[in-house]
Order: structure tokens, then sequence, then C-alpha cells
């Protein structure tokens, strides 16, 4: 295995693990609130990073080829998900088709007094998938949910390369 094969998996790596502690940043200390899909479109980055993670190590640890292209190639395929979320999210976003008919309502449990149904409503606060709550630039740029899916068309092709490539 040549010294460049640590490249593409250190690559995702390094990309998806700050793009999963940006959204936490903004979710954290901007107080945004993610919406359903917003929170599922993190689930690949739980798996993306650790499958990154351990593709680094095998390239570290000299493992065979066809280890590190297999786990390269898992690791396109988690982020190829991500890339779908992400389009279906944006496209929701934009009017292009309609968004989830589950998204936008609260998880909250069920009430059994007016009382507690009453705090409950007072503390419920309801995120739409289909209204983006920021964009890049400003009013007409890309949202939370079109970074992503830029982000992971990124991911997607550096790890697609490294599982493609033929070792050195």
């Amino acid at each position: 295995m040549s010294r460049h094969a640590i490249v593409p998996p250190l690559a995702v790596l390094l990309i998806a693990l700050a793009t999963i502690l940006g959204a936490w940043g903004f979710q954290l200390i901007g107080g945004y609130v993610p919406c359903k899909l917003c929170l599922e479109e993190r689930v690949p980055y739980y798996v993306g990073v650790p499958l990154a993670l351990l593709t680094v190590i095998a390239v570290m640890a000299r493992s065979p080829a066809w280890l590190v292209r297999t786990l390269l190639g898992l690791t396109a395929l988690v982020f190829l998900y991500d890339l779908y979320l992400g389009g279906y999210h944006a496209g929701a976003e934009w009017g292009f088709w309609p968004g989830p008919t589950d998204c936008g309502q609260s998880a909250a449990g069920q009430a059994t007094t007016t009382d507690e149904l009453l705090k409950q409503l007072q503390n419920i606060h309801v995120v739409s998938c289909t209204t983006a709550s920021w964009r890049f630039p400003a009013g007409w740029g890309l949202s939370f949910a079109g970074w992503n899916a830029a982000i992971a068309l990124v991911l997607t092709a550096i790890a697609g390369w490294g599982a493609a490539r033929k070792p050195a």
C-alpha cells in the first residue's frame, strides 16, 4: 500500500468530523433547532466518521488493499445515502416536492390531564422540514440541508475515488 493511501480516508474523516461538529455548534451555540430530517441527516455521520477512522487505522496498520478499499466503498455508500437525504430535504425546502408529512409535529408525550397538556403546549417548539432556518449566502443561498448535500457529495466522491483507485 502506498504512502498516499491515507489521503482519502483522512480527508473524509476530517471533513466529516468538521461537518458534524459544525452542526452541533450551530445547534448548541447558535441556537438553531434541527428538524426531524436534520437529525436523520446526522446519522450517516455517526456511521461514516467511525468508518473513516477505522479506514485510517487500517492504512496505518498496513492492512491489505482490499480491506481499505472495501471500507472506503462502505464509507462512500454511507455518504451517498446522506447526499440523498440532504438533497431531498433541500428540495422540500425550495418547494420542489413535498416534505415528509410527519415533520414539524411535536414529539411531546401523552398528556393525561388538562394541566399537563397546557404545560406541554407552552414548551412545544415546532420545527418544519420545509422551511429553511438559515441560508448562506443570506436569502438565496444553500440551507443547512443544501450545504449538507454538497458536503456529502464531496465525501462520497473522495471515498469512492479512494475505493476505486488501484493500489500503487
